[in-house]
């Protein structure tokens, strides 16, 4: 009998690889970003552990808008940080 393989992804804050269901991603498109909850948003996607320190540093390094291809305001990222919080509050 076969296993199904686990579709791994690494976090751009903790370099970390993990199965994709444990991270969340953030997807870039047309000079958008969004936390993607279902996986399949539009656009180029990074993912990120769902806490607050494996953002922190991806921000420190600047990894999401390296990775997404896109420069990111502070405002964008400041409202990523706020929907990861939520995510993060209501997983707990």
């Amino acid at each position: 009998m076969k296993t199904k393989k686990i579709p791994m992804r690494r976090c751009v804050g903790c370099m970390e690889s993990k199965p994709k269901t444990q991270l969340l991603r953030i997807a870039g498109y047309e000079g958008h970003v969004s936390v993607d909850l279902t996986g399949k948003a539009k656009g180029r996607g990074v993912y990120l552990c769902p806490d607050t320190q494996c953002f922190e540093k991806a921000q420190k390094r600047r990894a999401i808008g390296r990775n997404l291809e896109m420069e990111l305001s502070s405002e964008q990222l400041e409202s990523l940080f706020e929907e990861l919080k939520k995510y993060e509050e209501k997983n707990r």
